[in-house]
């Protein structure tokens, strides 16, 4: 007897199938989609808010205090604007979170509604510091993405933009940062999604990485980029070979 599910597989098949032709820069225009950007008054948020707008994204950034990321979008100019961070999420299309280590669970807790259906990119890094210098610290769900995605069941989890100097993303003087970006999620229409919204910024590409499962390797190699940059005064980024 044919099951409902047999019956389905080999359509299944033929689209895996053609997802593996498909070409892998074939990417979505994201050029419509409104970005919101949780601790967009804190330097990582705020760069990326810049850059986003500065390449024509209408860009929201959100904080605690809906004055205090006024104040910050007021600043940036490019049509940002600042609002309350449940307020950020419910207006926006993407979330990029930025909020420091610290206060992540908690945030994403108090947001889980105006979260809900929407593509949540997850940047956060979660280090600690000591007199040796900075060292990756792991959640219990085995990273910051995968916390993100613990805490929020009805939004679609990524995780990017880890690598990024918030000083080269906040100097105006600087017309493009020569990186990519490591993508990682569950979906490919996400992660190309994503793929396509680093694009947007010159210089940069968003480079496939794997699922979420992944995402603490990445998280944790911003520990050794900080002694990079120590070390050699730079402020360094990451490319990928042969790609």
């Amino acid at each position: 007897m044919t099951t409902p599910d047999d019956a389905q597989s080999p359509n299944a098949a033929t689209r895996a199938k053609a997802a593996l032709r498909r070409d892998p820069w074939d990417l979505p225009d994201v050029s419509g989609l409104v970005i919101g950007v949780l601790g967009g008054t804190g330097d990582q948020g705020r760069g990326l808010a810049y850059r986003l707008a500065k390449a024509g994204q209408k860009v929201i950034i959100g904080s605690r205090a809906a004055e205090r990321a006024q104040t910050a979008a007021s600043m940036l100019g490019l049509g940002i604007e600042g609002a309350e961070n449940a307020e950020c999420a419910r207006r926006s299309d993407v979330v990029i979170v930025a909020v420091p280590w610290e206060g992540h669970a908690k945030t994403l807790q108090a947001l889980r509604e105006p979260l809900a259906g929407k593509l949540v990119i997850d940047c956060v890094n979660p280090l600690g510091f000591d007199k040796k210098g900075a060292y990756a610290l792991k959640p219990e769900e085995g990273s910051a993405a995968e916390q993100a995605a613990a805490l929020l069941p009805d939004s679609r989890v990524a995780a990017a933009f880890h690598h990024l100097s918030a000083v080269l993303l906040q100097d105006p003087a600087i017309e493009q940062i020569d990186t990519d970006v490591m993508v990682l999620g569950e979906s490919r229409a996400d992660t190309d999604l994503v793929q396509a919204l680093a694009a947007r910024i010159p210089g940069m590409r968003g480079v496939f990485a794997g699922r979420l499962r992944n995402a603490h390797q990445v998280e944790s190699l911003v520990a050794n980029l900080i002694s990079v940059n120590r070390r050699y005064k730079a402020h360094a980024g990451l490319r990928v070979t042969d790609v």
